[in-house]
């Protein structure tokens, strides 16, 4: 009968006589365990990231935006004299149910803006309604927002972002100045308090107006005359997240009878947040499968690796196993001791590879200017591959230690 206790503390003084042979058998799987340990960390950040900042562009939004439907080979987007339009935002917030608010986004980028002798360069101008700040969830720090009468009548009057206000007032206060934008002339009425990066969008670093103003005043001539009051982008928050499906139906047959299109052929997309979350959340799991993969070959070298250690221990331990089979040992007992030992090569591995993984993984985090998320699954999932390692690789050697003839094996020097 096996003693297991008497196996284990042989394997563990075998593992022990030759340190430096061990853990160089080990890196393999440490390097292994690790590796998967921080790709997976490291997509399951990327993804975590992806979600907070669509989830930070508002609650309960729907995306509405254009989509062109192409003709044949050389032909151009057939509904170039449709698409969405600013009186759609209009119609969508009186006849539709349900809504929280609702609020389009028009913006010119590369435009200065001039305080006496302060110029600030390139800077994004946002054309919208005064539901935007109900819509994308942001707060006006000082002063207020601009109102639908102001909207309607193109009123020269802008709210800034908290860094824009900063630079071009860095020692007074911007409510009720003047600044120059481009060559129009606007009345500071409002500062919107710090609202950060979101989605590649830094709404501190923008300056806001009504639309209107910007169709008149800042968007180029020809384009105005060949699109009109054309919009890229119109945001509906939706009141209530379980009604989000009546909704989507209520504005696609709204906008589909206003554009004269039927609900097969529409002339704009609708996206939800929770879509453009599953969309980039299937792109990081292919990833994140890509990566562990890559690191899983790591476990595999590492396995090599044990293999062949073990294969040269049971050369060089010929005249040992021929003694232990001399006083009785079975072919099984010798199986399981080199199992045993290939074993706790493997799980020592394992273990010293979840602790380099994870503090990577948290290392990287702090230090590495990349999120990284750690999965409980990814830790037991690599701790389980390497102890499956251990048992795969280390059968083969084992096999032939418990074949080996005991009277050769006597004679082996």
């Amino acid at each position: 009968m096996m003693n297991y206790r008497e196996i284990i503390h042989t394997a563990w003084q075998s593992v022990l006589s030759n340190k430096l042979r061990s853990i160089l058998t080990m890196l393999g799987v440490i390097i292994g365990v690790a590796a998967v340990i921080m790709m997976i960390a490291i997509s399951a950040g990327t993804e975590a990231t992806i979600s907070e900042q669509i989830n930070g562009l508002g609650s309960n939004l729907i995306f509405i935006n254009e989509s062109f439907n192409r003709g044949g080979p050389g032909q151009g987007p057939t509904n170039q004299k449709g698409g969405l339009k600013y009186s759609d935002v209009a119609a969508i917030r009186d006849q539709v149910s349900g809504i929280a608010g609702v609020a389009v986004e028009q913006s010119e980028s590369s435009l200065t803006a001039k305080v006496n002798d302060i110029t600030l360069e390139d800077l994004t101008l946002v054309g919208t309604t005064p539901d935007y700040t109900t819509v994308r969830e942001l707060e006006v720090g000082s002063g207020r927002f601009f109102t639908d009468e102001e909207v309607t009548k193109a009123s020269k009057v802008v709210v800034l972002g908290s860094s824009v206000a900063e630079s071009l007032f860095p020692d007074g206060d911007p409510l009720g100045q003047v600044i120059m934008v481009n060559d129009v002339k606007l009345t500071v009425i409002g500062v919107l308090s710090p609202k950060g990066l979101v989605s590649g969008t830094d709404f501190d670093e923008q300056m806001y107006c009504p639309i209107q103003l910007v169709f008149k005043k800042f968007t180029p001539s020809m384009f105005a005359r060949i699109v009109g009051d054309r919009v890229r982008m119109i945001y509906v928050s939706v009141a209530d997240s379980t009604n989000m499906q009546n909704v989507i139906n209520q504005i696609t047959i709204l906008l589909a009878n206003r554009h004269k299109v039927s609900t097969d052929s529409l002339d704009f997309n609708i996206r939800t947040q929770d879509e453009i979350i599953a969309t980039a959340s299937s792109t990081t799991e292919s990833f994140r499968t890509l990566l562990a993969g890559v690191a899983g070959v790591s476990l595999i070298v590492g396995g090599i690796g044990i293999m062949n250690i073990m294969l040269v221990s049971v050369t060089e331990r010929t005249r040992e196993i021929g003694l232990r089979q001399a006083i009785g040992a079975t072919p099984l007992d010798i199986r399981v001791q080199f199992l045993s030992e290939a074993l706790m090569l493997s799980l020592f591995g394992g273990i010293l590879g979840v602790i380099v993984g994870v503090g990577g993984s948290y290392i990287f985090n702090a230090v590495g200017g990349m999120r990284t998320v750690v999965l409980p699954y990814s830790v037991f999932l690599s701790f389980l591959s390497a102890a499956l390692v251990g048992i795969f690789f280390g059968y083969v050697p084992a096999k032939n230690a418990a074949e080996l003839d005991p009277i050769v094996a006597l004679r082996h020097e």
